[in-house]
C-alpha cells in the first residue's frame, strides 16, 4: 500500500510542476487537462487505500527520510493512512478533481490559464502533507504551505487592489495565528520529548492539567485563524476576491478546514482537558450564530455562501469541543460535498450574470440555468438539513450530541441557527432564480454554463444528496481511533419531537425566505427603505463593525506608531549612525588619498615614516614587557593614593 500512498501524496506536487512549466507561455488546454488528470490520479490512490482501511488494514506508516536531527530531536518526513487521514484524503482529492476538470471551463478566457493550475495543484498538495503527515513539524509544513497557496490564489488577479489586499489579509492574519500555534508545537516537544502524534499522545495522560491547557489553547490559536473563527474571520469573506473555483476548494475541503483537523488529530489531548472542548464548543456556537446573521442582509452572492461556511465550522467546532469528534469529522465530510456544489453552482450564475454578485439584480435565471438551478437547490437543501440530504444527518447528529450532553444553551443556539440557515440559504435561491427577471434592467443575457462543467460538478451532486447514508459505516471505520461514543436520546418520544420539530422549523425558515424574495414584487435596494435604515440592517450590513473597529484602532494605530518609528527612530538614529559611520570612513579616505599619489620619492617618505612609526611601537612595547613589574608596582601605588 505504501506505493499507493506516494501516488496520492506526489501526484499533486508533479501537476503542479507541470503546470508552472508553461506559466510563461500563452494558454494551453492540455495544462489544465493533464494537471486535472494527475489530481484524479490522487483521488483513485486514495479511494485504493481508503477501501484497504475498510477491510480492516493496518494503518500504512511510511518514513520517507530524516528530516531534522540533533541531540534529543528527531523529526522526520514521516506520513500515515488511518481512518482520520484517509477520511481528509478522500474529501481532500475528491472535491480537488471537480474544482480542476470545473476549472478548465470557467478560466478558458483568462490570460494566467497555466498559472492557476500551478497554484491549485501546489493548494492541493500542501494540504495532502497536512492531513498526512505523522507528526506536528510535518502538519506544519502542509499549514503554511496552503496559507502561502491560499495567498496566490485569494490575490490571483493581483492587478485588482481589492484582491491583493485581501491576499495580505488572509496571509498576514493566519500568521498572527500561527505564531500561538507554533508556541503550542513548542509545549508539546517540550513536555513530551516528541512531535510524533502516537508518542506524544502516550505521554500526555501523565502530564499536569495545566500544561495540558496550555497546549490546548496555543493550538487551538492556530486552528482558530485557519478556520476563520472570531475574532480572526474578517479575511474569510474578503478572500471571495479570488477565482470561484479558489473559493470552492478553500471553503470545502482544504484550508479552513485544517483548523477543524488539527482539532480532531489532537483528540487525545483534548479529551484530557475537557474545560477547554467547552470553550471550543461555546465559541462554534457563537460563531454558527454571528456568521449565520450577518449572511441574513449580505448582497454579494459569494459572501453569502463564505459567511454559510463559517456558520457551519461552528457547527464543526462545537462538535469537537463536546467531544463528538467523529461526527465533527462527518459534517466536514458531508459540508465538503454540498458546499463546494454552491461555490461552482455560484460560479456558473456569474459566468452567465458578466460577474454580477448582487442577487437583487438577477432573478428568475431558472428559465435558462435549469441545471445549475437544480443543483444549486439540492445543495441549499443539504446545506438546511432537509432529509434524506447529507446536511440532515451531520447537523442533527451535532444537534443530538449537544442536547444528549446537557449543553443546552449551546443546543438552543445551533438549532435557532438552523433556522436562519435556512432562510438566508433560500433567500439566495428566491432571488437568483425565481421572481421577476430583473437582470433585463441592466442589459444582461444568461446562458447556462459549459455541459462539461456540468458534468463535472455531478459527483458533488451526487454525494450532497446520498452522503448521509455512509454515518454508520463511517462510525464504524473511525471509531477505533476517535471517541466510540454515539450520541442517542433514550426517549424515542424526545427523538421525534426533536427530529420533526427541527424538520418544520427549517420548512417554515425555506417557506417565507420564498414568500418573502420569490416574487415580482421584489426590487433592486437603493439604501433608502426603512428596513435598510434600521439599526439592525445597519448592523449586520456592516459586520457588526468589526472590519472597521480592526481598520481604525488597531490597523491604523500599528501604521501611526510604524510611521514614528520609521521617522523619529530609523531615519534620525539607525540611518543617522550607519550614514555617519560612513562618512567618517569616507573623509578619511580622502584625507589619505594624497598617500596614494604614484610619486616615487613621496611613497618613500611615507614608507620611512612607517618604518619610525613602527620601529616606535616595538621599543616602547618591548620597554613596556620588560619593565612590566615596575610598571604594575608604580600603577598600584598610584591606586592606593
Amino acid at each position: 500500500m505504501e506505493k499507493y500512498l506516494y501516488i496520492a501524496l506526489f501526484a499533486p506536487l508533479v501537476s503542479s510542476l507541470f503546470a508552472a512549466l508553461f506559466t510563461a507561455r500563452p494558454k494551453k488546454l492540455f495544462t489544465g487537462v493533464i494537471a486535472s488528470l494527475l489530481i484524479l490520479t490522487s483521488f483513485i490512490a486514495s479511494s485504493i487505500l481508503l477501501a484497504y482501511i475498510l477491510k480492516g488494514g493496518e494503518p500504512v506508516h511510511v518514513t520517507m527520510m530524516t528530516w531534522m536531527a540533533t541531540g534529543d530531536l528527531y523529526i522526520p518526513f514521516g506520513f500515515v493512512v488511518d481512518q482520520v487521514s484517509v477520511t481528509m484524503m478522500m474529501v481532500v482529492t475528491l472535491v480537488s478533481t471537480v474544482v480542476h476538470f470545473y476549472s478548465i471551463g470557467y478560466m478558458d478566457h483568462d490570460k494566467g490559464f497555466n498559472r492557476f493550475f500551478a497554484w491549485l495543484s501546489a493548494f492541493v498538495f500542501s494540504m495532502m502533507i497536512l492531513v498526512m503527515s505523522d507528526n506536528y513539524a510535518g502538519l506544519f509544513i502542509g499549514w503554511e504551505g496552503v496559507g502561502l497557496c491560499s495567498w496566490g490564489l485569494i490575490g490571483f488577479w493581483f492587478h485588482k487592489e481589492s484582491a491583493s489586499w485581501a491576499a495580505n489579509e488572509a496571509f498576514i492574519m493566519n500568521r498572527i495565528a500561527d505564531l500561538g500555534m507554533l508556541i503550542g508545537i513548542f509545549l508539546v516537544y517540550w513536555n513530551t520529548g516528541t512531535l510524533q502524534y502516537d508518542e506524544a499522545f502516550a505521554v500526555m495522560p501523565s502530564l499536569d492539567t495545566a500544561t495540558l491547557t496550555w497546549m490546548g489553547i496555543f493550538l487551538f490559536i492556530g486552528a482558530m485563524g485557519k478556520s476563520a473563527q472570531f475574532p480572526l474571520h474578517t479575511w474569510l469573506a474578503d478572500a471571495m476576491e479570488g477565482p470561484t473555483p479558489v473559493s470552492a476548494l478553500i471553503h470545502a475541503a482544504t484550508m479552513v478546514t485544517a483548523g477543524v483537523y488539527l482539532v480532531i488529530r489532537s483528540n487525545e489531548l483534548y479529551s484530557l482537558i475537557p474545560n477547554v472542548g467547552l470553550f471550543i464548543a461555546s465559541l462554534g456556537a457563537f460563531v454558527a450564530l454571528f456568521a449565520a446573521s450577518m449572511a441574513l442582509v449580505n448582497r454579494d452572492m459569494k459572501r453569502i455562501i463564505a459567511y454559510s461556511t463559517l456558520s457551519q465550522l461552528g457547527y464543526m467546532f462545537a462538535a469537537a469541543g463536546l467531544g463528538a469528534y467523529w461526527v465533527a469529522l462527518f459534517h466536514l465530510m458531508a459540508h465538503a460535498f454540498f458546499k463546494a456544489l454552491l461555490f461552482l453552482g455560484a460560479g456558473n450564475v456569474m459566468h452567465a450574470m458578466h460577474d454580477e454578485l448582487d442577487p437583487f439584480k438577477m432573478g428568475g435565471l431558472k428559465k435558462v440555468m435549469k441545471w445549475t438551478w437544480i443543483m444549486m437547490t439540492i445543495a441549499s437543501l443539504a446545506l438546511a438539513g432537509i432529509f434524506p440530504f447529507a446536511g440532515f444527518f451531520s447537523k442533527d447528529t451535532i444537534l443530538e450530541a449537544a442536547f444528549a450532553d446537557h449543553h443546552m444553551v449551546i443546543y438552543g443556539v445551533l438549532l435557532f441557527t438552523a433556522g436562519l440557515t435556512a432562510f438566508y440559504s433560500f433567500r439566495l435561491v428566491a432571488l437568483i432564480f425565481h421572481g421577476e427577471e430583473r437582470y433585463k434592467i441592466f442589459g444582461i443575457h444568461p446562458h447556462e454554463a459549459y455541459r462539461f462543467m456540468l458534468v463535472a460538478m455531478s459527483p458533488l451532486l451526487l454525494f450532497a444528496i446520498i452522503a448521509g447514508a455512509f454515518q454508520a459505516p463511517f462510525f464504524n471505520m473511525v471509531e477505533e481511533i476517535l471517541s466510540a461514543h454515539e450520541y442517542h436520546i433514550h426517549s424515542h418520544v424526545t427523538v421525534w419531537i426533536m427530529l420533526v420539530g427541527t424538520q418544520v422549523f427549517v420548512a417554515l425558515a425555506i417557506l417565507y425566505a420564498y414568500k418573502k424574495y420569490a416574487n415580482s414584487r421584489v426590487k433592486v435596494p437603493d439604501g433608502t427603505s426603512a428596513v435598510e435604515n434600521s439599526f439592525i440592517y445597519k448592523l449586520l450590513f456592516n459586520q457588526y463593525y468589526i472590519p472597521y473597529f480592526y481598520e481604525e484602532y488597531l490597523v491604523k494605530a500599528y501604521r501611526e506608531i510604524s510611521e514614528v518609528f520609521w521617522t523619529k527612530v530609523d531615519m534620525k538614529i539607525v540611518d543617522a549612525s550607519v550614514d555617519g559611520i560612513a562618512s567618517i570612513i569616507y573623509g578619511t579616505g580622502e584625507k589619505t588619498r594624497a598617500m596614494q599619489s604614484g610619486n616615487l620619492s613621496t611613497m618613500l617618505k611615507w614608507m620611512v615614516v612607517g618604518l619610525v612609526l613602527l620601529l616606535s611601537f616595538a621599543v616602547v612595547f618591548g620597554l613596556a614587557v620588560r619593565y612590566s613589574d615596575k610598571i604594575i608596582v608604580v600603577l598600584s601605588g598610584l591606586g592606593a593614593m
